[in-house]
């Protein structure tokens, strides 16, 4: 490595011409002895150093300090050209792409492994074929392509590759509720409904991101290659070539369970013995979509094992007690549509549609909600009356039922296990710290420079709750609070007054309340997220207090879900991403402006390209079948959704026909109490009852009403044997290849899909289905019984 070229003045860090040797924590140290580098931290391990003496990882700090190497090079700097060079144009091109996929038939994500692998490849290339030569060489390409450049820039492309919510609003809007009352308007609801959490949840990091025990897993494979990119090859060859190895390898493989050999992604022995059998679909079916449970099934595709996370990275608490939820919800689900609960067997086993009364078993009637609509775009109840409330499966009512549960079920899970670590948010609330935030000079966010007194270093220094990776981040400017706060209310001012423009029919003391939910939820979920790598998914949650809070009113049901449900998970989401930046040393100054760029520049995009496709696409989007280029699926699932929510009072009250979805909020908070009395009063050595998860456990309950489910066994086969085998009776192994391995999977997998999404599955306009035959077998893949209603 050309180390002296690659020495640059880093203005994020205090201006220390004399840095004390003990702080200068170079990058290539990894491999040596602790006690003749004093500047090596401690506790920090080297994977290649290993040989067997490494014990069971128990804890997040074992995790941080063994899979990951505790240390900083202060002289690397990531401001660079080519940082802003390849982040602006990942950002560009996942921006893009991802709004486009929301109007495909297949949806395709774009991953952060897979921007990974991208900027890698980008940056070494412009590290490479530009010259150094000259004034101008040098400021294009100063030195070798880094880690913390490498770092900036997929966090500026991980901010802008998603796909707004509030876009989705504004197609309704626009398909079926007259039109954009204003461009512009538009354009600030979509930047200020993605800013509004990262604002929330900047303002969270000292609960949120800097303890230990906010890990973040879903992060581990990811700094695990970035380790593995940037180290001297001598310290990581093997590791290097392992890494290339699994990913082309799995590249290769991904193309026959994905294309030429379905099969293999759903292989059910009881499907195969009886192909006629409705009740073997419904339990063991799982390789279309909304087909069965997908029980037993064995799968060996791992697009689909780990579409929503690798089982190799998910801590075995969560996996445990997912597991158990799983278990749980087959029972739960074949025992509601089989004893014909809510008439559960005259609609389909799974699906998500609204159905009328005068479905049966044989004929499923889809509710027209047209019918029930004023002009005005509001809710007729007298018509409800008239037509009828609508029906939903068997299936679909019970994951309503475990998510609202789950929901209370964290907020009392937290606070009775993980009070010390939630009630840090609200702690600092004294009458001297309201007074102090009340000064004139608090409100000066231009003069805050984020620079700590030395007391205030040494006491994080000595923390012991404090991530070691943190500790290390010490001596860089800080981004102060106040900067995180100016977004977060600007974002609010922007909405408020964006939402009256748009006519969105959210009142303003609805917004309001929302605020505060994002504040109060990102608290809890944020830190279950951090802690157990498991988020619920709060979309219908938020979806049914709105359609109580606005009844009769869709579109205000829309913009509430967009700035609560969008909100929280986009602070989620920043917050995974600033824990990438701290376990890979990029300081705190430049992940600020990286996010914030990449988010404006994705807000922007996907609103540029949403008006774009809406104009040309809008009969086809309003189409029940699309084309095999463009697909209203999406937009139509949420136009419905908030039309059904919009008369949440005759379907969900107590009294009402699925009274039970709003009973599951009680449920829900009583569910932790047992399990926590049993381990403070009855039984307080015995460690099941502090393992157990009630949260986790109820999402799970319901966890099997849509998709593909074909992988699940498959997922905690492999989940076990990395999370409890590897982990507990092979350290040294998990520590080594665990991750690494995870991470090559992932990124084999994504460019595979990424490059046959376009070749062969129609997202370039024209599908190559591959010949059928044995292995690819028309309507159901497994040979369970095709129910065509």
């Amino acid at each position: 490595m050309e180390k002296g070229e690659n020495m640059a003045h880093n203005s994020d860090i205090d201006d220390k011409t004399s840095w004390p040797p003990e702080k200068k924590i170079a990058a290539d140290v990894n491999g040596l002895d602790e006690k003749h580098h004093p500047d090596r931290q401690e506790g920090s391990v080297d994977p290649e150093s290993l040989e067997g003496e490494t014990g069971p990882l128990e804890t997040a700090e074992d995790i941080v300090t063994h899979v990951i190497a505790v240390d900083d090079d202060p002289s690397l700097s990531p401001w660079t050209f080519r940082m802003f060079f390849v982040g602006i144009g990942l950002s560009v091109f996942g921006g893009v792409l991802q709004e486009i996929m929301y109007f495909k038939p297949q949806v395709v994500y774009v991953s952060v492994m897979f921007l990974t692998v991208l900027a890698q490849a980008l940056g070494t290339a412009l590290s490479q074929l530009i010259p150094r030569k000259g004034a101008i060489g040098r400021f294009l390409n100063p030195f070798p392509w880094n880690r913390k450049e490498h770092t900036a820039a997929v966090l500026m492309a991980s901010a802008a590759s998603v796909s707004a919510l509030s876009t989705e609003a504004l197609s309704v809007q626009e398909l079926w509720y007259g039109g954009y009352p204003s461009t512009a308007a538009g354009v600030f609801i979509t930047l200020s409904s993605q800013l509004i959490g990262y604002g929330a949840a900047g303002m969270m990091r000292s609960v949120l991101l800097y303890p230990t025990k906010m890990l973040y897993p879903a992060n581990l494979p990811i700094t695990t290659v970035m380790e593995t990119l940037h180290k001297p090859k001598a310290e990581t060859a093997k590791r290097f070539k392992v890494f290339w190895i699994i990913f082309v390898a799995i590249f290769c493989w991904e193309w026959f369970p994905e294309y030429i050999f379905p099969i293999l992604s759903a292989v059910s022995i009881f499907c195969l013995a009886d192909q006629n059998n409705a009740v073997f679909t419904n339990l063991f079916g799982g390789s279309q979509g909304n087909e069965g449970m997908g029980f037993l099934n064995i799968c060996f595709d791992w697009n689909y094992i780990a579409g929503f996370g690798s089982p190799l990275w998910m801590p075995l608490q969560t996996l445990t007690n997912s597991f158990i939820g799983y278990l749980g919800g087959i029972i739960l689900s074949m025992g509601l549509y089989y004893s014909n609960i809510w008439r559960g067997m005259d609609f389909p086993f799974m699906s998500q549609l609204l159905y009328d009364g005068s479905s049966n078993s044989t004929n499923y009637v889809p509710y027209n909600e047209t019918l029930i609509m004023n002009s005005d775009f509001t809710i007729n109840t007298d018509a409800v009356d008239t037509v009828g409330v609508p029906y939903l499966t068997a299936t679909y009512v019970n994951y309503l039922i475990t998510t609202n549960a789950s929901l209370t079920a964290t907020l009392v899970h937290m606070l009775l296990w993980n009070y010390d670590d939630v009630s840090k948010a609200w702690s600092w609330i004294t009458r001297d710290k309201i007074k102090s935030l009340l000064k004139p000079s608090t409100f000066c966010f231009w003069k805050s420079t984020g620079a700590r007194t030395e007391a205030e270093k040494e006491a994080i220094r000595q923390d012991p709750t404090i991530d070691p990776h943190y500790r290390l981040m010490v001596d860089y400017h800080e981004v102060p609070s106040s900067w995180y706060f100016v977004v977060f209310v600007v974002s609010i001012i922007v909405g408020l007054v964006c939402l009256y423009v748009m006519k969105s029919t959210l009142p303003w003391w609805g917004f309001i309340i929302g605020t505060l939910l994002l504040i109060v939820l990102i608290i809890f979920f944020g830190a279950q997220s951090a802690i157990t790598g498991f988020t619920v998914n709060m979309q219908p949650v938020m979806q049914m207090l709105a359609g109580y809070m606005f009844p009769g009113k869709p579109l205000a049901n829309m913009y509430f879900t967009t700035y609560t449900y969008n909100g929280l998970s986009q602070g989620i989401l920043l917050l995974r991403d600033l824990k990438l930046a701290q376990q890979n040393k990029l300081s705190p100054r430049a992940t600020f402006t990286t996010q914030m760029v990449g988010c404006v520049i994705g807000a922007l995009l996907n609103y540029v390209m949403m008006i774009s496709i809406v104009k040309n696409q809008a009969p086809l989007l309003k189409s029940a079948e699309g084309s095999n280029v463009w697909s209203g699926a999406q937009v139509q699932q949420f136009n419905t959704l908030a039309i059904a929510w919009a008369i949440a009072p005759k379907m969900f009250s107590i009294g009402a026909r699925y009274q039970w979805v709003t009973a599951a909020y009680l449920v829900g908070f009583l569910a932790p109490l047992p399990f926590y009395l049993m381990h403070k009063f009855v039984f307080p050595r015995q460690r099941i009852w502090s393992y157990l998860n009630t949260s986790i456990i109820l999402w799970y309950l319901g966890e099997l009403f849509v998709g593909l489910n074909a992988s699940i066994t498959s997922y905690y086969i492999l989940g076990a044997f990395g999370q409890f085998y590897l982990r507990r009776y092979r350290p040294q192994w998990f520590v080594k290849w665990n991750y690494l391995v995870s991470a090559a999977l992932d990124g084999g997998t994504q460019v595979m899909i990424f490059i046959a999404t376009f070749a062969v599955f129609g997202g370039s306009g024209k599908a190559v289905p591959f010949p059928e035959w044995a292995g690819n077998h028309p309507n159901n893949l497994d040979y369970c019984k095709y129910n065509s209603n």
